[in-house]
């Protein structure tokens, strides 16, 4: 009985070694595998690791070799399962971005605020994490994340560049506009970030600092971008740049088309430019595409009649536009601007009935 107990205890213990010299096997094989870029090889072994043994390890590369082959819902699957303390920096930060890389953005956040907390100088991770906050609609978490970061690194570009677009999505322009330009003397020329910061001096009124900005950020996009032309195009008609900025806007009218609401805009700032330039039929046409638009603009009824008879001379177009304009502006509660304008229409349109009634050709 006691050879055969020692026989039982032996067998036993044998089973036990192979068993482990398998999965290490595996492991090596799956390692070899992963160092010759062949996930695909390295796949069968993991697996065959993780079906003889669920340990932290097998788990770990299993989920890695998946990650890598951009199976991110298996990855994630097997590392949430992983207690915090026991993953490893690479690992949390394939968890974290498992879930951004599905579109989850919620999980993202959660997982990848849980890393900034126990690797705090992570960059890129903090970066990723203000722009996850930017888009669950709190930039001020996001805000608040960056600036305890900058408190130890002011430097890192990537975290100032998130930072920066969080503090433009809170509308703090000053503070935005502030960043960008410390990003631009820090070398960051990229046409994001001097498209943004261009817009932010142009929001604080800063029109010359938004005009350097979003020239070079237009000529980046290789003349493609429709938004910056038209903010390029509305910076230069405000700083009296117009013949240039109507070269912009023409070239968003172009890139935009069809584009409604933005055409709205531009065809306004077409007119004006147009009209300030003295190019009073150009001016008119702007405003007319403007009406396609947006056939409920008041203004740009008596801004074509007045064009039409003061400036050209065309009473009869400057009439037919008056009554479109009394038409829409009469349904209107009375204000200080609106009512001067009625006024003035309903007289030119009276003078012009009592000529007509005395037979006179001249009109006014």
């Amino acid at each position: 009985m006691l050879i055969l107990a020692l026989l039982t205890v032996t067998t036993a213990r044998s089973e036990d070694f192979q068993s482990a010299d398998s999965l290490q096997i595996c492991l090596q094989a799956g390692d070899s595998c992963m160092n010759d870029y062949n996930t695909y090889e390295a796949l069968k072994y993991y697996r065959q690791a993780f079906a003889m043994a669920e340990t932290v390890e097998t788990r770990t590369k299993l989920a890695d070799c998946y990650y890598k082959r951009a199976n991110y819902r298996e990855a994630s699957d097997l590392l949430k399962l992983i207690t915090e303390d026991s993953l490893s920096h690479e690992a949390f930060r394939q968890l974290a971005l498992s879930y951004k890389k599905q579109g989850d953005n919620d999980s993202y956040v959660y997982w990848a605020s849980r890393l900034v907390e126990r690797y705090p100088m992570d960059g890129e991770m903090v970066a990723g994490l203000i722009m996850g906050y930017a888009q669950l609609n709190q930039p001020q978490r996001g805000i608040i994340c960056g600036l305890k970061y900058s408190l130890k690194d002011s430097t890192d570009i990537l975290v100032h560049r998130a930072l920066a677009d969080a503090w433009f999505l809170n509308r703090d322009f000053t503070a935005a506009g502030m960043l960008y330009d410390r990003l631009l003397a820090q070398g960051d020329s990229t046409f994001n970030t001097l498209y943004s910061a261009g817009m932010s001096h142009s929001q604080t009124g800063n029109l010359e600092r938004a005009y350097e900005c979003l020239l070079p950020a237009l000529y980046l996009s290789q003349m493609q971008h429709a938004g910056c032309a038209y903010r390029l195009g509305v910076v230069c008609v405000d700083t009296k740049r117009y013949e240039e900025g109507l070269g912009y806007l023409n070239l968003a009218t172009e890139l935009m088309k069809p584009d409604t609401t933005s055409m709205k805009a531009i065809t306004l700032s077409q007119g004006e430019g147009y009209y300030l330039t003295d190019h009073y039929p150009e001016a008119i046409e702007a405003w007319k595409q403007h009406l396609t638009y947006n056939p409920g603009s008041i203004a740009t009824y008596y801004n074509i009649a007045q064009t039409y008879g003061m400036l050209l001379n065309d009473h009869e177009q400057a009439e037919t536009y008056y009554r479109q304009f009394l038409d829409l502006a009469e349904r209107e509660p009375a204000n200080d601007k609106l009512s001067p304008m009625i006024q003035q229409a309903k007289a030119i349109l009276k003078i012009r009935e009592l000529k007509k009634e005395k037979g006179s050709s001249t009109g006014i």
